[in-house]
């Protein structure tokens, strides 16, 4: 097709105004297609988890007074949960030093599973059928009658406790009666929806703390 000059100039002019719009176009439309690109892709970035307890402290905003001052609003436990807690490391102490030489092994972890996570319930277990004990305690036919104090709390993390214990144990073999104190550290700790024993050992080992 032969164009004259007028017409070659009006095909020229729309060929640059067209340049020039696709030009526009891939200018400021294409960072919005990659940045929807970029949002529409997975992540490879980890994700942080819930922390801290399930119920964080309230907090105090008013000046503190000296005689109304609420110190669970600072801790991550409420009053009754580290009251729950004190309880429990206490009479888990005091359960733990009362056995009989007569009695299987499975009735003295049955009695401390009520106070332990599974599987500290599973180590007292394997301790208390202890061949070599068993035969011990039935030879001098031993009778031992726990009791507990609580002494103080060493730590407090976001989800436990540790408290330091004292153990009395009365203990008679045969005719023969004895006494014998103990200092625990127990940790007591979030699980699930209560609080149980997460570990406990000899007070001057030390303990760790959170179990997260």
């Amino acid at each position: 097709m032969n164009l004259n000059d007028r017409q070659r100039r009006f095909l020229f002019g729309g060929l640059v105004v067209l340049l020039a719009a696709i030009g526009l176009y891939l200018t400021f439309a294409a960072p919005d297609d990659d940045q929807d690109r970029r949002q529409a892709r997975p992540s490879n970035s980890p994700t942080a988890g819930p922390t801290g307890p399930a119920s964080p402290p309230p907090g105090i905003q008013n000046p503190v007074n000296p005689n109304d001052f609420d110190i669970y609003r600072l801790l991550p436990f409420s009053r009754a949960e580290f009251a729950t807690a004190a309880d429990l490391a206490q009479r888990f102490v005091a359960a733990y030093g009362t056995y009989r030489f007569d009695e299987p092994p499975e009735t003295y972890a049955t009695r401390l599973s009520g106070f332990v996570t599974d599987d500290l319930r599973a180590q007292l277990a394997r301790d208390a059928a202890t061949p070599g004990l068993l035969e011990e305690r039935r030879r001098n036919q031993v009778v031992a009658q726990g009791s507990a104090s609580l002494d103080q709390v060493r730590t407090i993390e976001n989800n436990s406790i540790i408290f330091v214990v004292t153990g009395t144990q009365r203990v008679s073999e045969g005719d023969a009666e004895s006494s014998d104190r103990k200092r625990y550290a127990v940790t007591v700790a979030r699980d699930g929806g209560s609080l149980k024993i997460y570990s406990f050992q000899p007070a001057d080992v030390g303990q760790a703390g959170d179990t997260g």
